[in-house]
């Protein structure tokens, strides 16, 4: 005979596999977030789907669909696992106690320069807590990801998400002064063609340069002959005097502050937006969620802290242009 608690404790193990399935659309996915082989995937949701006598999924060796039956248990599923959730974060708040895996996804540059010393020293503070850092400019999928957390820049549309401003950020046009001083400083936004433009490819395209012309925002098609998936490289390319760059403040403030880049076209630079921190929409949001993001704004004060290095001209005219999103 089943002893009804084991059941009832295998019953939310199993939920808990086929949303994940059905959020991530695979079974070797939730596998990987689970931490779980995929034959113990299969498994579970076999035992399920006996269970409900109704099969939930629909597999064939290239594509996953959930049935009719499938949706509306995991609507309900789903539901069920978030007030668990949901009741763990108000007993973990309780004793004041973050702890768990925190996954997070963090741009790739700003990531490796800003957010991993502050992340390891929140570690140290917080010795309960384990983390899984994902290094992308893509924009992950935070829920059929398994990711608690993400950083961004700019604000974005999507209801379903928490995006919660922690600092600003600002894109300065520059080039070396050797490369200046042979080529020329431009003046206007057309004086870019007569000079090589160092270009950051994402995804396959080239981003485009934004600027702010009379109030209106101008996405600029550079041109150039050095096209990197790198905003690292592209710097460094610069600094060889191979053209003008536009990037974020957070990758060259030193080097502006230093000499080795000179600030162009700084009367149409484009507004600032902010860096956000990212997670899905909850009541309560898990306490190592919230450890982090007060353990950041504590740390940066609302402020971009890595342009404390610029001259106090150049902080005051980046102040004058700062806009409240």
């Amino acid at each position: 005979m089943v002893n009804p608690s084991t059941a009832h404790i295998t019953n939310l193990a199993d939920i808990l596999v086929f949303v994940r399935v059905a959020e991530s659309g695979s079974f070797t996915k939730a596998a990987e977030l689970l931490n779980l082989s995929r034959s113990a995937v299969g498994k579970s949701i076999q035992r399920l789907e006996s269970r409900l006598s109704s099969r939930l999924i629909h597999r064939t060796t290239r594509t996953l669909s959930l049935s009719d039956e499938g949706q509306l248990f995991y609507d309900y599923g789903r539901r069920i696992l978030q007030e668990v959730e949901e009741a763990e974060n108000l007993i973990m708040k309780r004793t004041r106690t973050p702890k768990g895996r925190l996954r997070l996804t963090v741009p790739v540059a700003f990531g490796r320069k800003h957010m991993m010393p502050l992340l390891l020293d929140f570690l140290n503070t917080y010795p309960d807590i384990e983390t899984e850092v994902i290094f992308s400019d893509d924009y992950q999928d935070l829920i059929s990801d398994g990711i608690d957390l993400a950083i961004r820049f700019g604000h974005h549309p999507d209801s379903s998400l928490v995006q919660q401003s922690l600092a600003s950020h600002r894109l300065i046009t520059c080039a070396t002064p050797a490369y200046l001083a042979k080529h020329g400083t431009p003046q206007r936004l057309e004086d870019l063609q007569q000079h090589q433009q160092l270009i950051y490819l994402h995804q396959g395209r080239p981003m485009p340069w934004r600027f702010q012309v009379k109030g209106s925002k101008i996405d600029y098609a550079a041109q150039g002959r050095i096209r990197l998936y790198d905003v690292e490289s592209l710097r460094d390319a610069a600094l060889a005097d191979f053209g003008i760059i536009q990037v974020g403040t957070f990758l060259i403030a030193n080097d502006i502050a230093q000499g080795r880049l000179v600030p162009i076209l700084n009367e149409i630079a484009a507004p600032r937006l902010p860096i956000c921190a990212v997670y899905p929409s909850k009541r309560h949001i898990a306490p190592k969620v919230q450890s982090l993001i007060e353990f950041i704004q504590q740390r940066w004060q609302g402020q971009a802290i890595w342009e404390a290095v610029l001259p106090v001209q150049s902080k005051r005219k980046a102040s004058a242009k700062t806009v409240k999103v």
